[in-house]
Parts: structure tokens; C-alpha cells; sequence
């Protein structure tokens, strides 16, 4: 099986709180191995646990280009004082938030997750191909069943 790896970035983000108001808020990215298609965004919000976020990875990857994503997750660039960052939006029962990202910082550490894992590539990590051969790979009890228990009528052993 394959060696977890995890590609992590501590990376300062902007809470946006008004279009005038934003305040800094400490997060990490992590991206690992043995959750491929996954990217986790952890946030320290002044609070006592950290806010967890898990979304696609694709999504954040194509949301460094082009506006993407809906509902729950919604991922553009853009320019904040002629500095680019990443706006996610973010939606959940415990309320919105707006965050810019430093682009630059994004892309990096984006970089580095595909490299670890192209494009594509994903479910070879998952170990679904090791896992199904694993399962069907015979054992010595399957060989006894192989050779046919049940001879057919046809079977010529014994006669002549």
C-alpha cells in the first residue's frame, strides 16, 4: 500500500467582514495522500476548536483561474489592491463566510498536492486496484474449488 503523504501550507487569510472590513484569520492547508480527491482548509476563528472545511480539490484548483463552484463552496480570483487572492465563499448551517487567500500562496502549495498526485491519478491512490486484487487473488482453499468438485457425466475416469 501506498505511504500516506500530506502537503500541508499554514497561510494567513482575510476574513472578510464588510466590503470596508476584514480581519486576518490563521489557517492551514492540508492535502493528503489517502484522501486524494479531498483539499482541508482548517481555520482558527478566535474560537476554542478550529473551523474545518473539506471540499474537491479540482475545485479550488480551477477557482485559481476561473469562478467556480456553487452552494456550499464558491471559489474565484480576483485582485484586492492590485494583489491577486482567491475568494471562497463559503455557506453552512452555522452561517457564511467570505475569505480571501493569498493566490500566490494557493497556487504554491496546490503545486506541490499535484505533483505528490496529478491530475487523474487519484484513484490509484486510493488502493481500490490493490484492494480488488487483494480480494480476488486466489488462495489455496479457492484452488480446491477450481478443479470442478462436481465431475461431469461426461467424466471418462474409471471406465476402460
Amino acid at each position: 500500500m501506498n505511504t500516506n503523504t500530506v502537503v500541508e501550507r499554514e497561510l494567513e487569510l482575510n476574513l472578510v467582514l464588510s466590503p470596508e472590513r476584514s480581519i486576518p484569520v490563521p489557517a492551514r492547508l492540508s492535502y493528503r495522500t489517502d484522501d486524494p480527491y479531498a483539499v482541508h482548509i482548517t481555520f482558527h476563528v478566535g474560537s476554542d476548536s478550529p473551523v474545518n472545511w473539506t471540499f474537491a480539490r479540482e475545485l479550488l484548483v480551477e477557482g485559481v483561474f476561473r469562478p467556480c463552484g456553487h452552494g456550499d463552496v464558491r471559489i474565484w480570483p480576483t485582485k484586492v489592491d492590485a494583489r491577486s487572492v482567491v475568494c471562497m465563499a463559503l455557506s453552512s448551517p452555522d452561517g457564511d463566510a467570505l475569505l480571501e487567500a493569498p493566490a500566490v500562496a494557493v497556487s504554491a502549495w496546490l503545486e506541490r498536492t499535484l505533483r505528490v498526485v496529478p491530475p487523474g491519478a487519484e484513484s490509484e491512490q486510493l488502493g481500490i486496484d490493490e484492494a480488488l486484487a487483494e480480494l480476488l487473488a486466489p488462495t489455496p482453499a479457492d484452488d480446491l474449488w477450481l478443479r470442478d468438485p462436481w465431475p461431469s457425466d461426461e467424466s471418462k475416469d474409471g471406465e476402460g
